[in-house]
């Protein structure tokens, strides 16, 4: 992670939707930015802010050619805090394996002119991973 080495988009809004090379289990999603003390300017306006979740459920309509979105949660990146931070996902009701996620970025913190992120993870359990395996990401 270095800086101004990152996925930036104009403005304070922007999403991305990230295909999986397996279909995965989600649990958590770490975000991540660089600090105050790594920018040139000393600032990290250009830090996510409101971020949101999804997965598609396309595919999965009567409609198939329409595509649905599950939001799977709502967080705060605080960049008084460590520059990776991971949040929970909501379980789904359903037992399902996604090979999509959509991160919504619904503001930052100050920047007018582009948001940057340094680094996206994914985390959960491939669809064919057996039950009995623990801790891999």
């Amino acid at each position: 992670v270095f800086p101004g080495n990152c996925w930036a988009f104009r403005g304070h809004q922007g999403q991305v939707v990230i295909k999986l090379p397996v279909r995965v289990h989600l649990t958590a999603i770490t975000v991540q930015h660089i600090t105050k003390e790594d920018s040139p300017s000393g600032t990290v306006i250009s830090a996510p802010k409101d971020i949101a979740v999804f997965v598609s459920l396309l595919g999965t309509s009567v409609d198939a050619d329409r595509e649905e979105e599950t939001l799977l949660g709502m967080f705060t990146y605080n960049v008084e805090k460590e520059p990776k931070q991971t949040f929970l996902l909501k379980k789904m009701l359903l037992p399902r394996a996604f090979s999509h996620v959509k991160l919504l970025v619904k503001s930052n913190w100050g920047n007018p002119w582009y948001t940057c992120i340094y680094r996206v993870q994914v985390h959960g359990k491939m669809e064919n991973q057996k039950a009995s395996t623990k801790g891999q990401d």
